[in-house]
């Protein structure tokens, strides 16, 4: 059954088993750029760089209405944008284009959605515009981010849309957000070049896009850059399209946080939905889907120095402050500058002057907040609710303390002009930031820049200034100089605005050298280049693997293997198998012929009866090689008579039901598991939904059942404290899939592999077939003595025929694999028949879609 989130949105994806090939190389601006392209390098120039594909919601555009404008708005460049200032970090000669909406005016005023007008932008903007009819960006924007999914990653869950302007979840604007982002992958298809492009999307808007990328072109370039915080799992797992949504950001191969806990937050996401493990090496983290590394990146967004720098030293900016700095003399002036919206904290920024005036009567007449409030992004009653939040307090505040000529907060909510806005932060002592919840807030960066590079008061004096800002702010843990406040403590807030004012000089000026050291060489252009250059490090294996697309709608996902790596059919294997006299067939149990989470684990019907079928055939050895112990191993394989089992990883063996057990030929000392025991006891008892399994050879506990970030923090520790305990104990402390398993050195699936076929090469027939099948970890032993056999084990004979198969597609020693438990029972199903010599036909399964999704 097709997902419901595919339903008019996401063609199904076919889980072909040929690899998707690269798609060809499409015009770079087809039925846009008109104009000619440049003549080809010649051999002896060096390469030009790839392009870099911006793309985000809106173009770093302005446009103001004009008739007499070319499409009737005058156009001009943004540079205030992020999408825009991130040019600055990247390669000079790489070519830029931006791909997003129409700016607001433009598209309310319903312009042509035209290719002369693309043609206009690209040719003059390098902006390629990705048209959405007015109803869909309406319920794209204002309706799914703006109203569900905006609020709910800053932490605010739609319990209560009445009073906080929250959307509980509609499938039908889910619907439309996926839509628009189709649309945005519509317009890439048009212009990408994908085995050349970069592409990085910014932000939440963009969420699926990913996806989209990922299902067209499975070797594209991709990074995606949240510039909102990610929420705790608990939170995010709470969006019935979660998975969708993780999935999405999976199918980019860098993805960039501004903190450590959003990334945290994200990690545990993967880890709680999908299960998903990540490592850290050599200083990147890295989460392993299915065959491809995803890399995480924590750098927060710098500011464009060069940019800001031109504004403050702008003539028009150094009268301002003058003017700024006559009307409040002989005042302690403190600013604030936030848009209008609920996480921004104004109204507790209020509340803390309020109670900095109660509790400190001598800096009534003198303490002064300008508040400056941006306009609005989005529309609804919240933004309203915010707004007379701010005025009612500021009213309040101004009536309890104000004197003629004396306002304690000054609440500028019309336009202010950045010259304006520059001018207050060059001339306030303090800047305060209380958001509640915020990711993507430069203001205290942009504050330290205008108190560096200010001249128009004229003093030669050291800088100084102090930041009172909150400790939910992405860009918090770089300024380890400020005063961080809990923004929901009125006291905590007061506290520290009167710390920031009474601060002695000397420790101003420190705070202000260290804030402006980092301010300057983290800047936008830092950001951006080494965000670039990941990517591109992310990327670098992309034409050294094959890759195959399985799934349906939103769960669509790339499969990335060796160039060797292939799944391994019964028409592949039967031609070697009918050739051979000697075989020698390998299976692991759990997660082989028996799935993982079945909550039976003894083998069904149809195992048994395959298993004894094949090793009615005089040619086959046939053996399960499990960590599992004798006593269950053998209740369990009862009815196949000649059936070798080897039980706790080839501690104990048996060629067949009536066959004794032969051990390993260690020594019997299991002295060790007084030892061990005791300490897995205390884990367990620590762990909720931990427990030990003891075996004949081994001790294992296990934490399947367990929280799985805990479990995984306690399985850590646990093979920390054994490995200390058992040092000088013959023996082996590993971590499997949700275990923690103490062996006897010398225990291995892998040397139980080469005990059995020395065995064979005793009795003068050695194997001339072998298949290996298994999933895990353990199991790479018995590929590895199989495939690259050490110096001193048993070697094959050259005309050996060796299948060394994994299940699931996934990075292996194996060099096949088959996908799942299903398929590994109608392998050797295949195998049992193939000795008639009348194979039986192939099962053809033809489905077909009709209607549209």
């Amino acid at each position: 059954m097709p997902s419901l989130s595919c339903h008019n949105l996401l063609d199904l994806a076919a889980a072909d088993e040929a690899p998707l090939l690269p798609s060809p190389t499409p015009l770079r601006l087809p039925r846009v750029m008109s104009v000619a392209s440049p003549a080809s390098p010649t051999s002896s120039s060096p390469p030009a760089p790839p392009r870099r594909v911006i793309v985000a919601h809106r173009l770093p555009l302005r446009a103001a209405p004009d008739p007499t404008a070319p499409f009737g708005f005058n156009f001009t460049v943004d540079s205030g944008t992020v999408a825009y200032q991130l040019r600055s970090g990247l390669p000079a000669a790489a070519p830029v284009l931006h791909i997003g909406t129409l700016p607001a005016a433009v598209a309310a005023a319903d312009a042509a959605a035209s290719d002369e007008l693309s043609n206009y932008l690209v040719a003059n903007f390098s902006c390629l515009p990705v048209y959405l009819p007015t109803d869909l960006h309406h319920r794209f924007y204002h309706g799914f981010c703006k109203h569900y999914l905006w609020p709910l990653l800053h932490y605010l869950l739609p319990l209560t849309p009445s009073s906080l302007g929250g959307l509980p979840f509609q499938r039908s604007l889910y619907h439309s957000f996926l839509s628009a982002n189709r649309a945005f992958a519509d317009r890439l298809t048009e212009v990408l070049a994908p085995d050349e492009d970069l592409v990085w999307i910014h932000d939440y808007h963009l969420l699926a896009l990913p996806t989209f990328l990922r299902k067209r072109f499975p070797r594209a370039k991709v990074g995606f850059f949240l510039h909102s915080p990610f929420p705790s799992s608990e939170i995010f797992r709470t969006i019935p399209v979660r998975d969708d949504l993780v999935r999405a950001l999976l199918n980019a191969d860098l993805v960039g946080f501004h903190t450590f806990d959003y990334a945290r937050h994200f990690l545990s996401a993967c880890s709680r939905l999908l299960g998903l493990d990540y490592q850290s090496k050599r200083g990147y983290i890295g989460i392993e889907y299915y065959g491809r590394t995803v890399t995480v990146k924590i750098l927060p967004v710098g500011i464009d120095m060069g940019q800001l720098r031109s504004v403050v030293a702008a003539p028009e900016t150094e009268d301002v402050v003058r003017r700024v700095a006559e009307a409040y003399k002989g005042r302690r002036l403190m600013v604030g500058v936030d848009d209008v919206d609920l996480f921004k904290g104004i109204g507790l920024k209020f509340l803390g002057m309020e109670q900095l005036l109660v509790e400190h009567p001598e800096l009534r007449g003198r303490a002064v907040l300008v508040q400056i409030a941006n306009p609005a992004r989005s529309e609804g009653r919240d933004v309203q609710g915010v707004q007379d939040e701010a005025r009612a307090i500021s009213a309040r505040v101004n009536a309890r303390f104000g004197t003629p000529g004396y306002t304690p907060i000054v609440l500028l909510d019309g336009p202010v002009t950045p010259h304006e806005k520059a001018a207050y932060y060059a001339a306030a002592e303090c800047c305060v930031v209380s958001a509640v919840r915020d990711g993507l807030n430069r203001i205290p960066y942009i504050y330290t820049v205008c108190r560096q590079e200010s001249n128009a008061l004229g003093d030669d004096a050291p800088k100084r200034s102090v930041i009172v800002l909150s400790e939910f702010v992405g860009c918090s843990p770089s300024l380890s100089g400020a005063i961080r406040v809990n923004p929901w403590s009125v006291e905590s807030v007061a506290e520290a605005m009167n710390a920031a004012l009474r601060m002695p000089e000397p420790e101003q000026r420190l705070r202000h050298e260290k804030h402006y050291k980092y301010v300057s060489t983290h800047d936008v252009a830092y950001w951006a280049r080494s965000f670039d250059q990941d990517l591109q490090r992310a990327c670098k294996d992309h034409f050294s693997r094959r890759h195959w697309g399985i799934g349906f709608g939103m769960s669509f996902k790339v499969v990335a293997l060796g160039p060797n790596f292939r799944r391994l059919s019964v028409e592949h294997i039967v031609p070697s198998y009918r050739r051979t006299e000697n075989r020698l067939i390998l299976l692991d149990y759990d997660g082989t012929v028996m799935p993982e989470n079945s909550i039976d684990k003894a083998p069904s019907s149809e195992v048994i009866s395959v298993l004894n079928r094949l090793c009615e055939d005089p040619k086959n050895r046939v053996f399960i090689v499990s960590g599992r112990g004798k006593d269950e191993l053998s209740r369990w394989f009862a009815p196949c008579e000649k059936l070798g089992i080897a039980a706790e990883h080839g501690y104990f063996t048996r060629w067949s039901r009536d066959a004794p057990w032969e051990t390993s030929g260690l020594a019997a000392d299991f002295d060790w598991k007084k030892t061990a025991e005791p300490v897995m006891q205390l884990y367990t008892e620590a762990t909720d939904g931990s427990s030990i399994e003891h075996k004949e050879s081994a001790i294992v506990w296990h934490h399947q059942e367990a929280d799985p970030d805990f479990g995984s923090c306690q399985a850590k520790e646990l093979l920390d404290h054994l490995e200390n305990v058992l040092a000088n104990e013959p023996v082996v402390v590993k971590r499997g899939q949700h275990i923690v398993e103490v062996n006897p050195q010398g225990i291995s699936k892998g040397v139980v592999v080469e005990s059995l076929l020395s065995s064979m090469v005793k009795t003068a027939k050695p194997p001339d077939f072998v298949l290996c099948i298994g999933d895990d970890r353990s199991d790479e032993d018995m590929f590895e003595s199989i495939v690259c056999p050490s110096s001193g084990g048993v070697k094959l004979p050259a005309t050996s025929e060796v299948f060394a198969c994994t299940v699931g597609k996934k990075p292996s020693m194996a060099k096949y694999y088959l996908d799942d438990t299903v398929d590994v029972v109608k392998m050797l199903d295949g195998l049992a028949s193939a000795a008639s010599q009348r194979p039986r036909p192939a099962v053809q399964l033809r489905v077909s879609f009709e209607g549209s999704l």
